[in-house]
C-alpha cells in the first residue's frame, strides 16, 4: 500500500518542463547537427493545376555544394502514397497524396523536387535555378468551379458522399410548427504553432538503420508507414521525438517531406537536415476548417427541437491526406451538440479543389458545427420571442437522460454516447459568471458609439481516443524515476502531469521523476498525442505501470525487511514497516533497475461539456470588436493540473478568436494563396484579447477511465465561434445585421451593416 505526503494529482505543480525551456536548454529541430550533414530544401509548385511537361535540373546540379536533386524519376515508378490513418473512408482512396508530385501538380506548394547541398543557402539558390516546364489546367477553387476532374477516371471533384443520423427526421419536421433553415460557413485557416516542422534523417550505412529525429504526435504509425515505403523492416528505423514547439493538430501526421527527407539521407548515406520556413508552413501544412452548412431546425411552438437537418459541405483541397476526412465527419456528427434531439439527419459531401490538402486543426468539426447550429438557435429564439438562455435550457440534455447515444452520425465508428455530466450546471454557471441577467438589457444597444451584445454557446466534446497506450515505469540505484510513454508531448504540459501520476502512484519526490516521450526507441508499440487522449489514455497507462512497479517494489522491501507485505507502506522515496524499519527506493534499486510496463487499453470515448459567454462591443461605423468580457466553463471530469488546464483554455480561447476575427488563408479564382506570410496572414497577439476567464468544473468524472480524467486539451476553442458570433449578432440585431459567415472582419462587418441600411433606406 502507499500513503503519498501531499497527493499531486489535482494540484496546480508548476511544469518541469518549463525550466529547460527557460533556461534556454530545450532541443528543437533546427538545435540538431551532424558531422558531415547535408541541408535539404523542397522546390514547391508555383501553380496550382497543371501537368508537368519537364524538369531540367541541370543548373542546379551545377551549383557548387549541391550533392542531389531528386525528382519523381529518381524515386521509381512506384511512387508511395501518403496513407489515411483515421476517417478511413473507402471512398478517399483514389485520392490520396504521391509523395512528389509525378505528372501533375494539384496545388500550390507540392512537392515536386528535393536539392540537397551543404548549406541551405547553397540549395535555396540551386532551386531557383531548376526549370519546372508546366501545361496549365484551370484551377477548381470550389464547390461547382473548373471543367476538368483533378483525378483521371473521376466524372466530377466530389471524393465522398455519405449520409448518418437517426430517428425519423421527414416525420419530425412534418409535425413541427416552426422550421428554419440557414447557410452558413466557417473559412479556411490553419494551426501556427511557434515552431515549424523539421526533420533530421541519419542512414547508417554498415547497420543499415535509419533515425530520424524531430518526429512527433504518432511516432510509431509514421515509423510503420516509412518502413512500408522505404522497403525496411520496422525495427531497422527509430523516430526520435524531441522538444516540439507545438503541434495544435497539424504538426506530426505523415507529411511527403517525412518520406523524402528519409529517402534522401539513405540514399547519399550521410545526416539531411531539413527546417520548413513559415511560408511553406502556411503553404504546406495541413489547413483546416472551410466547412459550409445547410442547417434545419424543427420546434414546436414552445421552442422544443424536434429534429434537425444538415448539409454539410467541405473542400478537402486538392488530396485526402491522414486525419483529413475527420473534419466533415465531426462536423456532422456534433451538430446536435448537448441538446435533445430525437430526430437527425445529416448529408455530408467531401469535395476536392486546388488547394492544400486538408487535416485536423484543434477542435476539428467541432468548432464549425458549434457555430452552425448555436448562430441558427439564437434566430429561432428572436423568431419565437424567446430569450436565447430559456430555449436552450429547455433542450439541454438533463443529467437523468445520460448516457445520451448519438449513434449513427459516423459511418466508421460503432456505436457512442455521451457519457457523464450535468449540463444545466455548467450551462447556469457561465449565465452567472457573465452576468446574464443583469446584462440582458444592453442587448444592441448604443452607448457611446458602439453597440454591446452578449451570446451563448454550448458544447459537447469528445477526446481519449483509444485504443490503447503504453508506458513503462524504470526506478534506478540513485532513488530516480524515469517514465517513458507512448503519447507525445506537443508543448502542452504532458510531462507535468505524467510526472504527478508517478509520483502520487509510488510516493516518490517530484523531482526524482523524469519523463520521457513519444520516441520509438522507448517501448515496444505507442499510439501518440491527438484527440485529446495524452492524459486520458497515457495517463493511465502509467498508472497501470506505477501500481506494478509499487508492488514490486513491497515485494523487495518485504524480502530486504523480513516484514509482511501487509505491514509495508511506501512514503516519500522509502519502504517503511510497521515497526519503523525502513528501506530507501534507492536501495532497492542498487542492484539493478527495477521496472514495469503499463497498458491502458479503451475504445470508449469521453465527453467534456460546457458553455462560452462572451459579452462584446461593435462600432458599426468602423466593424471593430472588442471583446469586454469572455468566460468558458467546462467539466472536465478530474482535472490532474488545474493550471495547465486552464493555460489550455485560455490559449485555445485566443486561438478561436483568431478564427474567428483573423486566421484567413486566402486563395484567388487561380488557385494562389494570397497571404502565405506573417505579414499578411493575421493572428492574435498577446494583447488583443486580455478580459478571458476559464473557468474548470470537476462535477462528473469519467467512468472509462481510472483517473476519472476527460479530454481538455480542446473545449476551449470549439464553441469559441458560437459565443462570439452571438454576441456579435446581438449587437448588431437592431440594425438587422445577421451573421452567417466568418471570419467576422472589420470590413465584412461594415458591409453587413451598410447593407442592412442600405436595404432599410430601399424600404
Amino acid at each position: 500500500m502507499t500513503e503519498p505526503v501531499k497527493p499531486l494529482i489535482g494540484s496546480a505543480v508548476e511544469r518541469m518542463e518549463d525550466a529547460r525551456f527557460l533556461a534556454g536548454a530545450g532541443t528543437f529541430a533546427d538545435d540538431l547537427h551532424r558531422d558531415g550533414m547535408l541541408h535539404a530544401v523542397i522546390l514547391r509548385s508555383s501553380i496550382a493545376h497543371a501537368r508537368i511537361v519537364a524538369i531540367d535540373a541541370s543548373a542546379a546540379l551545377g551549383v557548387k555544394g549541391v550533392h542531389a536533386v531528386i525528382t519523381a524519376a529518381d524515386i521509381g515508378a512506384d511512387i508511395p502514397l501518403i496513407p489515411l490513418r483515421l476517417a478511413p473512408l473507402p471512398a478517399f482512396e483514389p485520392f490520396r497524396q504521391p509523395v512528389i508530385a509525378m505528372d501533375k501538380v494539384r496545388y500550390v506548394g507540392e512537392p515536386i523536387a528535393v536539392i540537397v547541398a551543404e548549406s541551405r543557402a547553397l540549395a535555396e539558390d540551386a532551386l531557383e535555378v531548376i526549370d519546372v516546364q508546366f501545361a496549365a489546367v484551370s484551377a477548381v477553387t470550389g464547390y461547382a468551379s473548373g471543367t476538368e476532374a483533378l483525378f483521371a477516371g473521376s466524372d466530377d471533384n466530389i471524393a465522398a458522399r455519405y449520409d448518418a443520423g437517426f430517428g425519423d427526421v421527414e416525420a419530425a419536421f412534418a409535425a413541427a410548427d416552426y422550421v428554419r433553415t440557414e447557410r452558413f460557413s466557417v473559412q479556411r485557416h490553419t494551426a501556427l504553432p511557434m515552431e515549424t516542422r523539421g526533420l533530421l534523417a541519419e542512414w547508417d550505412q554498415v547497420s543499415r538503420r535509419l533515425v530520424v529525429t524531430g518526429a512527433t504526435k504518432v511516432t510509431f504509425y509514421n515509423r510503420r508507414t516509412l518502413a512500408g515505403m522505404l522497403g525496411m523492416r520496422v525495427e531497422d528505423i527509430d523516430l526520435i521525438e524531441i522538444d516540439v514547439g507545438g503541434g495544435f493538430g497539424v504538426r506530426g501526421e505523415f507529411y511527403p517531406e517525412d518520406f523524402l527527407i528519409a529517402f534522401v539521407a539513405r540514399k547519399l548515406g550521410c545526416p539531411v537536415k531539413w527546417i520548413e520556413d513559415r511560408r511553406e508552413h502556411l503553404m504546406a501544412i495541413n489547413h483546416s476548417r472551410d466547412v459550409a452548412c445547410e442547417l434545419s431546425i424543427a420546434c414546436d411552438k414552445n421552442g422544443m427541437f424536434l429534429g434537425l437537418r444538415g448539409k454539410v459541405f467541405s473542400d478537402m483541397g486538392a488530396y485526402i491526406r491522414t486525419n483529413g476526412g475527420v473534419v466533415p465527419a465531426k462536423a456532422a456528427q456534433f451538430l446536435p451538440g448537448p441538446y435533445r434531439i430525437p430526430h437527425v439527419g445529416v448529408a455530408v459531401e467531401a469535395f476536392l479543389t486546388n488547394k492544400t490538402p486538408v487535416g485536423t486543426y484543434r477542435g476539428p468539426g467541432r468548432f464549425e458545427a458549434n457555430f452552425f447550429r448555436e448562430r441558427l438557435i439564437d434566430m429561432i429564439a428572436a423568431d419565437l420571442g424567446m430569450d436565447p438562455a430559456d430555449i436552450r435550457r429547455k433542450n439541454l440534455i438533463t443529467e437523468e437522460e445520460l448516457p445520451y447515444p448519438i449513434d449513427g452520425l459516423v459511418p466508421y465508428e460503432g456505436p457512442t454516447a455521451y457519457d457523464t455530466g450535468d449540463y444545466l450546471a455548467a450551462f447556469q454557471r457561465a449565465l452567472d459568471e457573465i452576468g446574464w441577467q443583469e446584462k440582458k438589457s444592453l442587448q444592441g444597444r448604443l452607448i457611446d458609439g458602439v453597440r454591446h451584445g452578449i451570446g451563448l454557446g454550448c458544447f459537447v466534446e469528445s477526446g481519449g481516443a483509444g485504443p490503447k497506450e503504453n508506458a513503462l515505469l524504470t526506478l534506478h540505484g540513485d532513488g530516480a524515476l524515469t517514465v517513458a510513454v507512448g503519447s507525445s508531448v506537443l508543448g502542452q504540459g504532458l510531462e507535468t502531469v505524467l510526472g504527478q501520476i508517478a509520483a502520487d502512484t509510488l510516493s516518490i519526490p517530484f523531482a526524482r521523476i523524469r519523463v520521457l516521450h513519444g520516441s520509438t526507441t522507448l517501448l515496444h508499440e505507442g499510439f501518440g498525442t491527438y484527440h485529446s487522449r495524452a492524459v486520458v489514455m497515457g495517463g493511465s497507462a502509467v498508472l497501470d505501470a506505477g501500481k506494478k512497479l509499487r508492488e514490486k517494489v513491497i515485494e523487495l522491501a518485504a524480502e530486504r525487511l523480513g516484514r509482511p507485505n501487509s505491514e509495508l507502506i511506501i512514503r516519500d522515496g522509502e519502504v517503511i514497516a510497521a515497526n519503523g524499519a525502513t528501506v530507501s527506493l534507492a536501495s532497492l534499486a542498487r542492484d539493478g533497475d527495477i521496472s514495469a510496463d503499463g497498458t491502458f487499453s479503451n475504445t470508449v470515448r469521453t465527453y467534456s461539456y460546457g458553455t462560452h459567454a462572451a459579452h462584446v462591443t461593435v462600432d458599426p461605423r468602423t466593424g471593430a470588436v472588442q471583446i469586454l468580457d469572455y468566460v468558458a466553463v467546462e467539466d472536465v471530469g478530474h482535472a490532474i493540473n488545474p493550471a495547465i488546464v486552464h493555460g489550455q483554455a485560455i490559449g485555445a480561447i485566443v486561438q478561436g478568436l483568431g478564427g474567428v476575427f483573423l486566421d484567413h488563408l486566402i486563395y484567388d479564382d487561380d488557385g494562389q494563396l494570397l497571404n502565405a506570410s506573417l505579414a499578411d496572414y493575421l493572428v492574435p497577439t498577446a494583447s488583443d484579447y486580455p478580459a478571458l476567464r476559464a473557468i474548470t468544473l470537476e462535477l462528473r468524472p469519467s467512468p472509462s477511465n481510472p483517473l476519472g480524467a476527460k479530454g481538455a486539451g480542446e473545449g476551449g476553442i470549439v464553441a469559441v465561434a458560437a459565443a462570439t458570433a452571438n454576441a456579435v449578432a446581438a449587437a448588431l440585431a437592431p440594425l438587422n445585421v445577421e451573421i452567417h459567415h466568418l471570419p467576422l472582419t472589420p470590413p465584412r462587418l461594415w458591409r453587413l451593416v451598410k447593407n442592412a441600411r442600405d436595404r432599410a433606406a430601399a424600404a
